[in-house]
């Protein structure tokens, strides 16, 4: 069964956050009303309503890393994951963990940032070279 997910959050101002997930991250904007925008996440539809963002904290301990929590990203393939993190490096995004190598020589290693939206929301990208080590364990 295929699918895609949806997710819905907050944002405290819809123009900034057009911008950063339009021009910054590169998302097509789909439906909008005063009040929310859609995005085509990477496959996916985001829906951001303006309100308060949800609290987060930097308890998830992942490899050598606090990452927030909770958080929502994406899975990329390696290629397209090192596009993304230079786009993001140029437009000067302030990262909470910059671009990286996370579990180096092991079952699932990947690359890995977080960053946080002009709202605060915080957003992870992972890259994977083989789609099929994502669950290797």
């Amino acid at each position: 069964m295929k699918s895609l997910f949806h997710l819905a959050y907050h944002v405290t101002d819809l123009d900034q956050a057009r911008d950063f997930y339009g021009r910054i991250l590169g998302c097509a904007e789909g439906r909008s009303t005063d009040t929310w925008v859609d995005f085509d996440f990477f496959g996916h539809q985001i829906s951001l309503h303006l309100g308060k963002p949800f609290t987060t904290e930097n308890t998830g301990h992942v490899g050598d890393h606090m990452v927030p929590m909770p958080h929502m990203g994406v899975i990329l393939a390696l290629s397209d994951w090192r596009v993304l993190s230079e786009r993001l490096i140029n437009a000067g995004v302030n990262f909470e963990i910059p671009p990286v190598v996370r579990f180096a020589g092991e079952p699932g290693e990947q690359r890995t940032m977080f960053f946080r939206d002009p709202s605060g929301n915080p957003i992870e990208f992972k890259g994977f070279a083989d789609f099929e080590t994502v669950f290797a364990s």
